[in-house]
């Protein structure tokens, strides 16, 4: 998939093979589930890539647009596939929709059958895939066939949002991140080494303070055990949204580790070069 990446950079999007999922599939390190559906307007995104079937996180912030990351949308064949439901299994085989030709893609047909919604990924035209770290551009947007009603939009932070939060206050700043990324925790049986489980596939949130920002990226401390926080973002939260006080200043990027522990990164959307792509879409 898209993951040429810096040695220690790994990006959050999850591999589903097409009987069975081998990669991961809950939702965070840590953090909560979204039971009450509060963030009714995230959705799973399932698309293909070389053949393979990949997840991510995206955000309704039009009755026909989501936001997610370049890396989530860069390289996609066919359509992308899209569910707001907050539960979307809980044991395998995913109950995701499957392309009748992988090596094309999804098509409107494969993706309405399984009674998800279809789109179509754009990328940021300046989306570097992680190879200039000055201008990441890690942002990607889903345009759907028809508009969505019933869930949640969520408003995208203005230019400069976290620009106005005191260097000095950044690491006291909760964030919250949404998505349907997997889960780090113990086996029930045999290693008790906490790693990436595959299910359940379902919507989760949870709380970070701020660690680095910079004009792209902003990190977070995603350690659960961190005393203000409450988890990180883990394989296939990609895409999903960061919020303060209520909207989106980044998208989910990258994590430093295999384990979903310490330093997570998102893209920030509260930028210019952002923004001014995203107005041809009516954000």
């Amino acid at each position: 998939m898209r993951s040429r990446l810096p040695a220690l950079l790994l990006t959050a999007a999850t591999a589903l093979a097409l009987v069975a999922p081998s990669g991961a599939a809950s939702a965070s390190t840590g953090g909560t589930v979204d039971t009450a559906n509060r963030y009714s307007g995230v959705a799973l995104i399932a698309f293909y890539d070389d053949g393979v079937r990949y997840r991510c996180s995206a955000t309704l912030v039009s009755p026909t647009v989501l936001l997610t990351a370049a890396h989530c949308t860069d390289g996609v064949e066919g359509l992308t596939a899209v569910t707001f439901e907050p539960l979307v299994d809980d044991a395998p085989p995913a109950d995701l929709p499957v392309a009748s030709d992988p090596t094309a893609g999804y098509t409107a047909a494969d993706i309405t059958a399984a009674g998800f919604l279809p789109g179509e990924g754009e990328t940021h035209p300046a989306y570097s895939d992680f190879t200039d770290l000055d201008n990441w551009n890690d942002v990607g947007v889903v345009v759907l066939d028809e508009p969505v009603t019933g869930v949640d939009i969520t408003p995208i932070a203005t230019v400069g949002t976290l620009d106005a939060i005191p260097r000095r206050d950044l690491r006291s700043t909760l964030f919250r991140a949404v998505g349907y990324g997997t889960e780090v925790r113990k086996a029930d049986s045999g290693p008790q080494t906490p790693t990436p489980m595959s299910y359940p596939i379902v919507r989760r949130y949870v709380d970070m303070p701020g660690q680095k920002l910079t004009p792209q990226v902003l990190q977070t401390n995603g350690n659960e055990k961190d005393n203000a926080g409450t988890g990180g973002t883990c394989f296939g939260d990609s895409g999903g949204p960061l919020l303060l006080d209520g909207e989106i200043v980044g998208v989910t990027s990258y994590g430093y580790t295999s384990n979903c522990r310490y330093i997570d990164g998102y893209q920030r959307v509260d930028i210019a070069v952002v923004q001014d792509w995203l107005a041809q879409f009516g954000l």
